[in-house]
């Protein structure tokens, strides 16, 4: 059995993993999915000649990690060196990678930056064991049928191209590693690889004085904070000043406060046959495009409920039981009435002490009227670009209560203590004296929030007209002393819970102001 390829489908390995489809064949080594027999399950199977140059390095790879359990990982089961054909067993993937998501145009910033801060903290453990990947694409980043990231081909895939080397330093692996997760964000953002080659058949990422042109300059609407770290990992000459990422774990520490994908229900019937493709060491069966999960039936509009009418154990007895009840309370009230009117004749101490039954008198408000705003950005006055996702500070303005603008995503309700609050500026175009603020802060629940107004955009020269704590739905804020000015600014002070971390939300403002 000179080469793997010799190998046949329905071969069994280890009188438990049949061999059925072969994925994939480069240099000796083949792919293959396969049936466990003894469990029921689909699995990955990669068989190797016994004229391949590496197994000693892929099997050991692959022994190391098994051992690891973070599960974005791809698990390794089972990792035989054979004079007669040596194999690596893995788990067998179902989903779309990450050149299947972007096919169609770049992800939503959060999305894009949710699935890669999953795979980097995957490789903070993989680094911890020594298991550097170094062979990072966007066929390695999986989004899975079960609505969870998985990471292919850790370990054993860099072996398979040849890219690790016992010399290798650490640092330089980590380096490696970053640069690679840089990539995948990249890619994420702009539907473009930043590279020569073109990996799942993205385009190549065009070019700028000779450098690979930034997120932001490719794609609108990519948040600064985010342009910021992939330049950071892949594109360090562009943001002078700013430390380069050199590791997963300062990658990961970037994205630590993006709101993380949640698992969404598989839609029903099971869809056609897909089409299948894989990583050298792993496979991954790509389903069709995922369709939307099924909406939650509406509740049935309400409808008052009409109760039948108590018996009172007979017609005219009744009614004449009613009268009584009514009689009495009538003179109840009057006696009451009679006896409070003496009370209040007497209080002065003397017969010529007057009262005025009518009120006194008060001022009349002022009319008002809504103002409509000019426009709204996000406002981080304490970060690195004063930016706090700008791009949807507009859908608080939309007259839609289903869209919201959010700032990003914080490990504690005080912003991680990294600065005393953000918020959504509002710009109303010209100076007016500000009377009232509506918000709808959408189904969270907590946190706290000021209304300021000023004439300019700096905090210092906001100042606080109302402030609520205990957000959730509608509020209405009035102004007690009503302000002049140009700017309104919802400033959270803290920031309401969401999916396990923090973030402010507005769902839609409405201001209103002195005619």
């Amino acid at each position: 059995m000179s080469t793997s390829s010799a190998i046949e489908p329905g071969t069994k390995l280890a009188e438990r993993f049949r061999l059925e489809d072969r994925v994939h064949e480069s240099n000796g080594a083949t792919l293959w999915k396969a049936i466990d027999e003894v469990l029921a399950r689909p699995v990955a199977v990669h068989t190797f000649g016994p004229d391949f140059p590496r197994i000693d390095e892929v099997v050991s790879a692959a022994r190391t990690a098994s051992r690891l359990t973070d599960p974005r990982l791809t698990q390794v089961f089972d990792a035989t060196e054979d004079e007669g054909c040596s194999y690596v067993v893995s788990e067998w993937v179902t989903g779309e990678n990450l050149a299947d998501l972007v096919a169609a145009g770049p992800l939503e910033p959060d999305r894009a930056a949710a699935l890669v801060a999953e795979v980097a903290e995957a490789l903070v453990h993989a680094h911890e064991a020594g298991v550097p990947h170094l062979c990072l694409t966007p066929e390695h980043l999986v989004w899975t049928a079960g609505g969870t990231v998985k990471l292919l081909g850790l370990g054993v895939d860099a072996v398979l191209a040849d890219v690790v080397h016992d010399s290798m330093r650490v640092e330089d692996a980590a380096r490696g590693d970053a640069e690679g997760l840089g990539r995948l964000l990249y890619a994420g953002l702009t539907g473009h690889w930043p590279g020569e080659d073109t990996p799942g058949g993205l385009p190549v990422a065009p070019m700028s004085g000779g450098h690979f042109c930034t997120p932001r300059q490719v794609t609108a609407g990519v948040p600064g904070y985010l342009d910021t770290i992939v330049c950071r990992a892949i594109l360090p000459e562009s943001k002078r000043g700013q430390a380069p990422l050199t590791s997963p774990a300062e990658v990961a520490e970037a994205l630590s406060s993006v709101p993380r994908p949640a698992p969404m229900p598989m839609p029903m019937p099971t869809p056609p046959a897909p089409v299948v493709t894989a990583s050298r060491s792993e496979g991954l069966e790509v389903a069709d495009s995922p369709q939307r999960p099924p909406t939650p039936p509406t509740l049935p509009p309400y409808q008052p409920i009409h109760r039948p009418p108590v018996s009172g154990g007979g017609g005219m007895l009744g009614k004449v039981a009613v009268g009584v009840v009514v009689l009495l309370v009538m003179a109840a009230v009057g006696l009451g009435a009679w006896t409070l009117g003496r009370s209040i004749g007497n209080a002065g101490g003397g017969s010529d002490a007057t009262v005025s039954a009518a009120p006194t008198p008060t001022s009349k408000a002022p009319a008002t009227r809504e103002v409509k705003p000019g426009s709204a950005q996000g406002f981080d006055p304490m970060g690195d670009d004063g930016d706090e996702r700008s791009d949807l500070a507009h859908l608080a303005l939309d007259g839609k209560p289903s869209t919201e603008w959010y700032s990003q995503s914080y490990n504690s309700a005080d912003f991680g203590r990294l600065k005393t609050g953000v918020g959504l500026l509002i710009d109303l175009k010209k100076s007016v004296t500000v009377t009232e603020v509506t918000a709808d802060f959408g189904p969270v629940s907590g946190g706290a929030m000021e209304v300021r107004v000023g004439e300019s955009k700096s905090l210092d020269a906001l100042g606080k007209v109302a402030e609520i704590s205990g957000l959730g739905g509608k509020k209405t804020l009035s102004v007690k002393s009503p302000k002049q000015g140009r700017y309104v600014l919802l400033w959270f002070t803290e920031a309401p819970p969401h999916q396990g971390r923090y973030r402010a939300q507005v769902n839609e403002v409405k201001i209103r102001a002195v005619k």
